[in-house]
């Protein structure tokens, strides 16, 4: 590899590092005779993680890092006087095999500024996935970057060729994304999103008639969404995520705390640090959507627009909502299960079939996972119950829960008023 080709990687992947919605789950693509690489064996560097929890490692780098628009919120911006580099579709194919063959990666992740325009962008990123795929037989993990904007043609294209594809939405409201990047639009967005998703359905279709018939995108896709860099609240944030799940094909929805790396422009927020807790607090809410079974409107409403920095979201729908509790394990319904803090899916599961045998005390929650530093206040089980939350009150179980520093006054505004 010449000094060149590592000049442009140490660039290009430095740039690359602000992109989250890098995941490498819900493929599998195994040795075949004659290819090289897989999506489901092998060991490297952690980068990523598998659905059944293994260490993935990935390339994960950019086409260019040059870029035709000016968005507030990016690295990139073609304003910012940075490092430029571009790489060939050669030397980035070469670059991902020799890293594959020195068992550097399994993978990779690939995307890219916008160069000229959307369409001649998208159509090197496909030359890149497709040399590897029917040049070099590489059979391991590909995710690809679908770019704004881009035709249908060159998606679908794509798609035949990336295990997983992704458009990032990155801010949450047309207003606010007109503000930050007056160039860009929530329809750009959305239109390569609708196409993957008819190609994903249409390749389904085809599967059921034809066995050999190709696969599209097989991973499903995934988005990005800034979180902080603008004023929505988090019941916005989670509307728009619970809208995108409503479609099959939507794996994931990536929540990425403000980085203020271009602090100069006075149309973003001067944060001293990233929204990390809010950020974390978010991917919690996001877990109760997909499987817990919760709306975003037991999440979040208009009387608490925001999730609360200091308690996970579900303990915080619990002490507002006491009538619910205490629940007894030993006849609870697992839905019923599933809204105890402390009890998790795997938890409420192991629950409901072995409490067929015989009546479960503490011990026995404890054994199956339950975390009884919170759920001992919301359930009763064949022992004698300890206080729970109607003889301790919701203000009760904040004060023993609750972490303990010191709040700023942004955090106090966003905490549970249980006065009402």
């Amino acid at each position: 590899m010449n000094e060149k080709v590592l000049s442009k990687l140490k660039i290009l992947a430095e740039s690359a590092k602000y992109d989250v919605s890098c995941s490498s789950s819900g493929t599998v693509r195994r040795n075949k005779a004659g290819m090289l690489g897989n999506t489901v064996g092998g060991w490297g560097i952690c980068h990523s993680f598998a659905d059944d929890g293994r260490c993935i490692s990935l390339l994960k780098i950019m086409l260019t890092n040059y870029c035709i628009y000016d968005c507030a919120y990016c690295i990139n911006r073609r304003t910012n006087d940075i490092p430029r580099a571009t790489f060939s579709v050669s030397e980035l194919v070469e670059l991902t095999m020799e890293f594959y063959r020195r068992n550097y990666i399994e993978g990779l992740f690939v995307s890219s500024g916008v160069v000229r325009d959307a369409d001649y962008t998208m159509e090197r990123l496909v030359r890149v996935a497709k040399d590897l795929r029917t040049v070099h037989r590489f059979n391991g993990y590909i995710h690809l970057k679908s770019i704004p904007g881009a035709s249908r043609e060159l998606v679908n294209e794509a798609g035949l060729y990336a295990d997983r594809m992704s458009v990032n939405i990155e801010i949450p409201t047309e207003e606010n994304l007109k503000r930050l990047a007056p160039e860009k639009d929530h329809q750009s967005v959305f239109a390569p999103m609708r196409y993957i998703q008819q190609g994903v359905l249409q390749s389904a279709e085809e599967r059921k008639h034809f066995r050999h018939a190709p696969r599209f995108v097989p991973a499903g896709q995934s988005t990005q969404m800034i979180v902080g860099a603008t004023s929505e609240t988090d019941q916005d944030i989670l509307q728009l995520s619970s809208a995108l799940y409503r479609r099959s094909t939507m794996k994931r929805v990536y929540y990425s705390g403000y980085i203020p790396v271009n602090a100069y422009d006075t149309r973003l927020p001067a944060l001293k640090q990233p929204p990390l807790v809010r950020e974390n607090r978010l991917y919690q809410a996001d877990w109760l959507l997909r499987y817990y079974h919760f709306t975003v409107d037991e999440i979040v409403d208009s009387a608490h627009p925001n999730l609360s920095l200091d308690f996970d979201p579900k303990l915080g729908w619990a002490l507002r909502h006491p009538e619910y509790f205490p629940v007894d394990v030993n006849t609870a319904d697992y839905e019923m299960l599933l809204r105890v803090p402390g009890i998790g899916v795997k938890s409420a599961r192991l629950i409901v079939a072995s409490r067929r045998f015989s009546r479960l005390g503490t011990y026995q929650l404890k054994q199956m996972g339950v975390v009884l530093k919170r759920a001992r206040y919301f359930i009763t089980c064949r022992e004698l119950p300890v206080q729970t939350i109607h003889e301790l009150t919701p203000q009760g179980i904040v004060q023993l829960l609750a972490p303990k520093k010191k709040k700023s006054e942004d955090e106090r505004q966003l905490c549970f008023d249980f006065s009402e």
